[in-house]
C-alpha cells in the first residue's frame, strides 16, 4: 500500500477578484444518511470541514424486513445538529453571516408522504431497503402483458422493484388510511428525503428535487428527466403529489423557516448520496467509478452525457446536473444490498465475530477462507441478478473450517459482488475502468482494500475523507450559478484535499479466475430459496404434535451455531 496524491481530478477555486474576505465564505451541507442526521460547515476555497455535528436516527422495523423511520425525528435531529455546527462558528474565528449557501445530501429511495396542508407526515417514512412491496411488484407485473421486470427500463432506466418510491408510495396508498383519505382529498405530497427536508426549510413554499433523486423513482423519464405520464399511470401516482424536477446545482430559494439559524440562506445543490461521492471522489470523467463500502455498498461508473440502458442488471441513473443549462451527466449503477451488514449478522445473529470493527483482525489470521465461500443473500440479491427470492448460503465448510475463514469469505463477498457489477460495467459503458475509487466507514479495513483489488485486478484508490458524500454536495452547492465558489475542472490534479491510500493487486489472472468461478457457483445455490412449494396433504394424514417445523428449525440453527463456537 502507498500513498498517492496525484492522478485525481480537482476542483478549483474561481472567486471574483474584487471581492474581500473570500477567505470567510462558508457553505453548509444537510446529510439525510440511512442511520443518521448531519450538519457539516466547509471553509472555501480548500473546502475543508471545520464544524459538524451528527445525531443517529432510529430504524422502526415492524416486521421481518419491514424498514421506516420517523419523518419529523429527521427533521428535529437535523435542526439540532445545525444549531449545534452553527455555534461552534464564533469560537473558530466566523459569524454566522459567513454561511454564503447550503448543499442537501440524502438516503434517496427512501419515500416520505406528508399533508401539503398541515406539513405533518401521513405515514414513516419507507427506508430504501424495505421489502414489503414485493406483493406490489407481483401486483404490478401481472398487469403488464409480457410480465417483463425491465419493461420499463427504456424510458425509466430501472427495472420493476421493490427497492424504489413508486413502489412504496403505491404501497402507502393502498396500505395507509390517512395517506388514501390525502389523495382523495388531493392534499397528499410525497417525495425522498431531500424533498421532504426542502419542504421543511421553506415551510411549504419549495416543493422540488433534483434529477440525481428523481432518476430513482421509477416515475421520470431517463431522458427528457421530467415525470412520465405511463410511468405515473402505472403506479397510479399524479404528478401534482410530487415534486418538481431541478437541477443540482442551482439557487432554488432561501431558508425561510425561523426555527432555524439558517433563516435566509440559500439553497443551492441537491445531490443523492451516491451521486455526491461520485463527484467528492472527483469521478467526472467517462470511465470514472467509485464504490462506497458501508452497510451496502454502491458502485457507481460515469458515463458521460450518454444514458446507457442496461441490459445485464445495472440501473442507468443520472450522475449530476450542474445548472439547469447544463446537460444531465449520467452513471451505470450497481448496488450491493449486504455489504458491512453481512459483518454485522456475524456479530450480532450467529455470534462468530465478537466486534464487526475487528474483522480485519480474525480474517487475517488465516492466508484464505478454506474455499469457504459466503453469499449473504439476506433479503434477495440486487444486481446484476435482481433475485428477490434469493436467500443467504455459507458453502464450502469441512472439519477444518473455522470463524476466521467464515469472517474472511465474509469480506470476500463484498468484494465479489462488487466485481460482479464491475464485469457488467467493461461490456455496458464502452468505458476502460482501470482503477476503482473506495470511501465509506468500511473501506479503513485495509485487508478488504486488499482483497478487493486482488479481486478485480485493478488498483484501488481509497479516499482518505472516508465519507465523500458531503464534500461532494459542498462543492455542488458553491459552484451554482449565482453562488459562484468554485469550479470543477477535470484537467486539473493538484486538490490538496484529495489524498488517498493506493492498493495494487497482488493475485494473478490465474488465481482470480478460479476463486471467481466458484463464487458464480455459490450464488446460483442461493436462487430461489425463499419460494415456498404447495404441499398436498393427504385427509387421513396426521401431523405429529410431538416436534414442530419451527422447532426442528431451531435446533438445526442452534446445532450450527454451537458447532462454529466450537471452532473459535
Amino acid at each position: 500500500m502507498t500513498a498517492n496524491k496525484g492522478d485525481a481530478n480537482s476542483v478549483t477555486g474561481a472567486f471574483d477578484p474584487s471581492k474581500t474576505c473570500k477567505i470567510q465564505d462558508l457553505v453548509g451541507v444537510i446529510n439525510g444518511g440511512t442511520s443518521s442526521v448531519s450538519f457539516s460547515i466547509y471553509s472555501t476555497p480548500e473546502f475543508k470541514e471545520i464544524a459538524s455535528h451528527q445525531l443517529s436516527v432510529p430504524m422502526i422495523s415492524l416486521k421481518p424486513g419491514w424498514y421506516e423511520q420517523d419523518a419529523m425525528t429527521i427533521i428535529n435531529k437535523m435542526y439540532r445538529c445545525v444549531e449545534v455546527a452553527v455555534g461552534m462558528l464564533p469560537s473558530l474565528g466566523y459569524k454566522r453571516e459567513n454561511l454564503v449557501t447550503l448543499g442537501i445530501t440524502n438516503q434517496r429511495e427512501t419515500t416520505v408522504m406528508w399533508d401539503g396542508i398541515t406539513g405533518k407526515p401521513l405515514h414513516n417514512a419507507i427506508v430504501w431497503n424495505d421489502i414489503r412491496t414485493s406483493s406490489i411488484v407481483d401486483k404490478v407485473i401481472a398487469k403488464i402483458p409480457d410480465r417483463d421486470i425491465n419493461h420499463f427500463r427504456d424510458i425509466s432506466g430501472l427495472p420493476i422493484s421493490p427497492y424504489f418510491p413508486a413502489l412504496k408510495m403505491l404501497w402507502l396508498m393502498e396500505n395507509a388510511s390517512a395517506v388514501r383519505k390525502a389523495c382523495k382529498e388531493k392534499r397528499c405530497l410525497t417525495g425522498t428525503i431531500d424533498s421532504w427536508i426542502i419542504w421543511c426549510l421553506t415551510k411549504g413554499k419549495l416543493h422540488i428535487t433534483d434529477a440525481t433523486n428523481a432518476s430513482r423513482t421509477l416515475l421520470m423519464n431517463i431522458g427528457s428527466l421530467q415525470w412520465d405520464s405511463n410511468l405515473l399511470k402505472a403506479f397510479s401516482i399524479t404528478d401534482k403529489m410530487l415534486p418538481q424536477i431541478r437541477s443540482s446545482s442551482e439557487i432554488y430559494g432561501t431558508v425561510t423557516d425561523e426555527r432555524s439559524s439558517l433563516l435566509g440562506v440559500k439553497i443551492s445543490g441537491i445531490l443523492g448520496n451516491q451521486q455526491a461521492s461520485l463527484l467528492g471522489q472527483m469521478c467526472i470523467k467517462p470511465g470514472q467509478a467509485k464504490n462506497t463500502y458501508r452497510a451496502g455498498c454502491f458502485l457507481l461508473c460515469n458515463t458521460g452525457r450518454t444514458a446507457v440502458i442496461s441490459r445485464h442488471g445495472l440501473l442507468t441513473t443520472v450522475a449530476y446536473k450542474l445548472g439547469p443549462n447544463i446537460p444531465a451527466t449520467y452513471a451505470l449503477e450497481g448496488a450491493v444490498a449486504v455489504a458491512g451488514h453481512a459483518l454485522k449478522w456475524l456479530e450480532h445473529q450467529v455470534r462468530v465475530l465478537p466486534r464487526s470493527e475487528d474483522a480485519e483482525k480474525y480474517a487475517g489470521t488465516v492466508t484464505t477462507t478454506g474455499d469457504v465461500y459466503f453469499v449473504p443473500a439476506f433479503t434477495g440479491l440486487y444486481a446484476p441478478y435482481w433475485q428477490k427470492d434469493a436467500r443467504g448460503v455459507i458453502i464450502g465448510l469441512t472439519q477444518f473450517s473455522n470463524r476466521d475463514h467464515i469472517i474472511r469469505a465474509a469480506l470476500e463477498s463484498i468484494c465479489f459482488q462488487t466485481r460482479d457489477i464491475l464485469e457488467i460495467m467493461y461490456e455496458e459503458s464502452n468505458q476502460k475502468i482501470d482503477r476503482l475509487q473506495a470511501d465509506g466507514q468500511l473501506s479503513k479495513n485495509n485487508l478488504l482494500m486488499q482483497l478487493q483489488a486482488d479481486t478485480v485486478g485493478i488498483p484501488v484508490f481509497r479516499s482518505q475523507l472516508f465519507d465523500c458524500a458531503p464534500f461532494g454536495i459542498a462543492m455542488c452547492a458553491a459552484q451554482a450559478v449565482g453562488i459562484d465558489l468554485c469550479r470543477f475542472d477535470p484537467d486539473k490534479d493538484d486538490y490538496s484535499n484529495i489524498v488517498y491510500d493506493e492498493f495494487k493487486p497482488a493475485s494473478t489472472d490465474e488465481q482470480r479466475k478460479h476463486r471467481y468461478g466458484k463464487w458464480k457457483r455459490a450464488v446460483q445455490r442461493s436462487f430461489n430459496w425463499s419460494i415456498q412449494p404447495t404441499l398436498k396433504v393427504s385427509p387421513n394424514t396426521v401431523c405429529s404434535p410431538k416436534v414442530s417445523v419451527k422447532t426442528l428449525s431451531l435446533f438445526f440453527f442452534l446445532s450450527f451455531v454451537t458447532s462454529i463456537h466450537s471452532l473459535k
